[in-house]
Order: structure tokens, then sequence, then C-alpha cells
């Protein structure tokens, strides 16, 4: 049950994320809002890129996202997809650290995440996966 719970919490969190940058979350409760000001913060994270390939850098994160989310959803390679999760995040962590200091790291519990997502990576039962539904049907 703590794996399905896992899987969720960082699934649901990646799909948050790319849900904001579309601007669909209210405007109140939004970090990003829409895809502007998204690849406007993921040039802030990464000075070293230059701004011509930012948005294909963005576009390349929140792809991503969105594969890791459904496949942690399905169960499906979970602990492949947790350990480049766990990557990911911990990416994202140091990206934060070198551009604006440790404060947001944990504001935003991005080394929790990345944490819970390596964890996950080393939990062999099956519970709720894909994974095991077709290795039942073999």
């Amino acid at each position: 049950m703590i794996k399905l719970f896992i899987r969720l919490a960082i699934s649901t969190s990646f799909l948050s994320a790319v849900a904001d940058r579309f601007g669909l979350w209210p405007v109140e409760v939004s970090a990003w809002g829409n895809w502007g000001n998204f690849i406007a913060y993921t040039q802030q994270l990464n000075p070293i890129v230059p701004k011509s390939l930012t948005p294909a850098l963005g576009g390349l994160v929140t792809a991503a996202e969105v594969i890791f989310a459904i496949c942690l959803l399905l169960g499906f390679k979970t602990e492949y997809i947790a350990r480049l999760s766990g990557i990911l995040l911990s990416l994202f962590a140091f990206a934060m650290i070198a551009s604006s200091g440790i404060k947001g790291v944990f504001d935003y519990s991005v080394l929790a995440a990345s944490a819970a997502a390596f964890a996950l990576s080393t939990m062999k039962e099956k519970y709720l996966e894909l994974d095991s539904v077709l290795a039942n049907k073999k």
C-alpha cells in the first residue's frame, strides 16, 4: 500500500505542475500560470542554457513528467521510471540550489520527492501494477 501511495503522490505532483504550465489551475494558486512564465523560470534555473534552447528544455522536461506520471499511475516499469523520476527531481533540486539557493528546494520539498522516488525504485512488491497484470497473462 505504501508503494501505491508513493506512486500516486509523485505522479499527481508531476501532473499538477504540468497543468500549471498550461494554465489549468486558477491564477490564485498557480506558480507559473502559463507556458511563457514556465519557460522564463526554466531559463532562470538554467542560465547556462542558451535562451534559444530553453523552450526545448522546458518541453523535454514537461514530456518526461507526463510520461513518468502516466507510467507511475499505471504501475508500468515502476522501478525504472521511479529511478528516472528521482534523477529528474534531483536535477531540478540542484538547478534550484545553484540559481536561487537552498530555501526553495526545502519549501517545495523537492529533495523529499526525489528521495521518495529513489525509495520507490527499490520496492519490489507488485500491488495494482500493470506489470504484474501483464506478467500473469503470459
